[in-house]
């Protein structure tokens, strides 16, 4: 929550809650600590209060509509029968996704093999020269 604040900036926080609540700032923070917990209490009876109505057994991270439709509505069978036109397409993606990875590791395994040759000349069996090699950014720094 506050990943983004500096040392200077938390106490330059402290140090104007002390100076706008000045005697009232233990009182104030107890206020908001009390709130935070009547907070918990209630989300924690609503939960409970869902989980005897409904007869499950329903945790606060289930109440996201997402969640609950997948945890509650949804049997096993149809959650598959939901996933099974996409999973295809999530299949074919991947199979070609490697291939294509595959490829590029032959790529650069044959150009990684031609520059590191035995040969002085740079050109290749067509007679044009070979390519000058890139620089990585890798390299480079």
């Amino acid at each position: 929550m506050l990943d983004n604040l500096n040392w200077w900036e938390i106490g330059a926080l402290l140090l104007l809650a002390l100076l706008i609540f000045g005697d009232k700032l233990p009182t104030v923070i107890n206020d908001g600590l009390r709130l935070v917990r009547n907070l918990r209490n209630m989300a924690r009876n609503a939960t409970g209060d869902l989980s005897r109505e409904l007869g499950t057994d329903i945790q606060l991270e289930d109440l996201h509509p997402k969640a609950f439709i997948r945890k509650h509505l949804l049997s096993e069978e149809d959650e598959a029968a939901i996933r099974k036109p996409l999973q295809g397409v999530y299949d074919n993606l991947r199979a070609d996704v490697s291939s294509v990875h595959d490829d590029l590791k032959d790529v650069a395994s044959a150009a990684d093999l031609r520059s590191n040759g035995t040969g002085s000349s740079t050109a290749t069996s067509n007679g044009a020269p070979a390519p000058a090699p890139r620089v990585s950014y890798d390299d480079a720094t």
